[in-house]
Formats: structure tokens, sequence, C-alpha cells
């Protein structure tokens, strides 16, 4: 999810002067699904309360403000789960501003957040498989609503689950409205099934991603894990997989420059792999050594690790656009990052190692959007972003639907319709 500082810089870049937001923002929750059982949740830290703890209580319209437990694992101590009607049914809450905001959804089961000392909130883990909601059918959306704007993003970027959209209208007369269309109901089972198809023709690991669901592992798909949530899982998986593509990016610039657009007040940048060092090197920025598979899955681990010293914000900015790049696999065919990108040239080197969970994911998009990997929101300018966002500085009517199906904010069903995805 795009940070507050990247959104603040993207309206200043835009000249975007306008009064602040409203206090509060309503939301419309919307079930998509066929049960009547779904429950939602929403998470962040209060703005206005010194980032404090927030959770909305099950009303949809009172705040949680937890107290530090004296243990860990404490359970929360007001009722947090806020019941959907039936199927086609929507229903109406009211947030404070948040930061780092989430909106939950799980299906059949209640979601169990847990406290400890901090307070700290004990998220639902897709990563441990002790934690009580790993058998649960569940998935978040995104969301910063702070004094400038809202800003939410469908994210994919640790595993797939429950399809969720989204869609925003501006309180601002004549700005049209912003969708992001999200999964069909089947589209879990179609990234499971194409995961399976390309472990296929490549040996690689890719179906080890999937999670079946303990009440019919034999058929029934639970969720889709990340590549970086698999290696969480399993530190083997994909093992050496990009090595091959590392070595064929080192030895391109080694006799020619790789040229990055910060897009930021550090401008436009060179580098090469220094033959003494065998470093891609920026000169006064710094230099990377050869990323491995988990690094350019992490986008933030070893070769992307936060950069120590003072060229950290330069190197953290540089390192975004080359992980972005080794994700998609654009390093061999476009040496101008990333400003000669093109959405048709992403995950195209799959050959030799790209993605390929980011490329299923986006496939199984109705509009091929969705934060895939921390860094999918790289682009050569905003509006060939691939991320699944939604931001207004004056939002007036914000709804996120669960299930399948296109959120609605104007009472009717929006033009771009699910399509069957194959």
């Amino acid at each position: 999810m795009a940070t507050l500082e990247e959104v603040l810089g993207a309206q200043k870049r835009h000249g975007i002067l306008q009064a602040p937001t409203t206090s509060t923002l309503n939301i419309s929750l919307q079930n998509n699904t066929t049960s009547s059982n779904v429950w939602a949740y929403i998470t962040g830290l209060d703005i206005n309360k010194n980032n404090a703890v927030f959770l909305l209580q099950s009303d949809g319209k009172t705040g949680y403000y937890p107290q530090s437990p004296a243990s860990t694992q404490s359970p929360l101590l007001q009722n947090c789960h806020i019941q959907l009607g039936a199927p086609g049914t929507s229903r109406a809450v009211t947030i404070p501003q948040i930061a780092g905001g989430r909106i939950w959804f799980c299906r059949d089961n209640q979601l169990r957040f847990l406290l400890n000392p901090g307070p700290a909130l004990v998220e639902p883990s897709v990563t441990n498989p002790s934690d009580p909601n790993y058998s649960f059918y569940w998935s978040f959306a995104e969301f910063t609503f702070n004094t400038s704007q809202l800003f939410a993003n469908i994210s994919y970027v640790d595993f797939v689950s429950l399809p969720i959209s989204l869609a925003l209208k501006s309180a601002t007369a004549g700005v049209a409205n912003q969708v992001v269309t999200g999964m069909s109901p089947s589209g879990l089972d179609t990234v499971c099934a194409n995961l399976v198809a390309q472990n296929a023709r490549d040996g690689a690991g890719w179906d080890k991603l999937i999670v079946k669901s303990p009440s019919s592992p034999s058929s029934s798909n639970l969720r889709a894990l990340s590549p970086n949530a698999g290696i969480v899982m399993d530190n083997a998986l994909f093992a050496g997989y990009y090595q091959p593509y590392v070595d064929a990016v080192w030895a391109k610039y080694a006799s020619s420059p790789l040229t990055v657009d910060t897009q930021a007040q550090w401008g436009v940048l060179q580098a090469q792999v220094s033959p003494a060092t065998k470093l891609l090197t920026f000169p006064d920025a710094g230099a990377f050594p050869q990323p491995s598979s988990a690094d350019i899955f992490s986008c933030s681990t070893g070769a992307f690790a936060w950069y120590p010293g003072p060229n950290g914000d330069v190197m953290g900015n540089i390192t975004a656009r080359l992980a972005a790049a080794f994700n998609r696999s654009t390093l061999l065919v476009n040496a101008d990052q990333p400003a000669g990108e093109t959405v048709a040239s992403y995950y195209k080197d799959g050959a030799v190692a790209t993605n390929h969970y980011a490329r299923i994911v986006h496939a199984a998009n109705a509009d091929g959007k969705g934060y895939a990997f921390p860094y999918d929101d790289v682009a050569p300018e905003e509006r060939l972003g691939v991320a699944g966002t939604v931001s207004d500085g004056n939002p007036g009517v914000f709804a996120v639907a669960v299930g399948g199906g296109v959120a609605v904010v104007d009472g009717g069903v929006p033009c771009c319709l699910l399509r069957v995805l194959g």
C-alpha cells in the first residue's frame, strides 16, 4: 500500500490544494457472497488520538481503544464482530480518520483478534498454522483516511482468498466514480488452477502456494499464498529460482547502463555493475549485491533490505523500482526503469523466471488490478498503475464488497460487470 508520504507527494506534484476531509467516513459494506454468515472488522490507528489502536465495535459506529493488557494473547474486551446482512444487502458503518487501516471479512466464522502489551493488536495470520484463524476463509482490503484524502486498495501481497472489490464516489461534482473490480466468486479456484498449471510447466513449486480447506482437503481451496508468504512457511521454496535471470541482468548491466527514474527529488540516476566489486552501483547513492529469489519476492530482505546511512531514502526509492522490475522480469528488455515500462511487457520473461503468482493474480481480476507484491504500485505514471487503488480528497460514498461482484455506490450495477474468468 502507498505510504502517506507518497500520497502527499503525488498531491504536491499535481498541485492539488483543497480543504481537509471530513472527520468521519461512511462506508457501505456489501455482502455479495451466498452466505448470511459474513462478518466484517475494521482496524487501524486513530490519527486524532495519537495513533491509538482502533477497532470498530459491532454497532458499526463506536470505536474501541483497547488498553495495554497484562499478558500476551489477551482477548478483546468489546464485541467487534460486525455482522453483514443477507446476500445482496449492505451494512453502513462510520469510522474516524484512520492510518494503516484494514477492512477484514470472514465467511462462516468469526475472526479472533488478540492483544499483546503495548497495546499491540495480534492480527490473523496466514503463515502461522497455530493461529486460531488459520483455517478460516477471510481476506482484507487496506486503506488510510486522513485530513488529505481517502486512499484504499485491494491487497494480494500475502494471499488470495475471499474476493473483495472497491467503489468510491467523490463528494465533488463532476468527478468520475472509481471502481476496482476484484475477482469473480470463483477467482481463488482460477488462481489455484493456474498455479498448478504453471508448476506442471516449470516444476518450480507454484502448487505449494495452495492451502486446502481442512474440511475438504482433497477438493476445496482455502487460499493461495504469495511466494513471499510461501517462503515463510517453507524457506527452501523457490531457492535459486531467480538466479539465472539475475545472472543475465548482471551481465547486461556490466556493459551498458541501467537508468532509474526515482520520480522524486533525486531525479534520474544511472548504474552499472562494477567490474571490481560485482555490485550494481549507483554513483553517489549506493550499490546492490545480487538479490536472491527470497529478496525479490519479499522486496525487503538481503539485497533489498533497508540501506544504512544517509542515503537510505534514495536507495529505498531505487529498491522499489528494481524489485518491481525483477518481479515483472522486465530488466532484460527495458533499461529505462520504470519510464520505459508497458503493462503488456510484464511477466513476459517467464521462461527464465518471473513472479507467476503476480501474473496469475492480475489475470484473475476483471480489470487486471490489485497489489500482488509489495511494490506493485511502481508505474511509469499514475494512470498506468495496476495496484488496484481508489483515492479522493473529498470522499462521498465508499463501498467495499465481499464475495465477487462489483461494489456499488450509485444504487445500480456498474457497467464493468464481472466476466467469467478461465
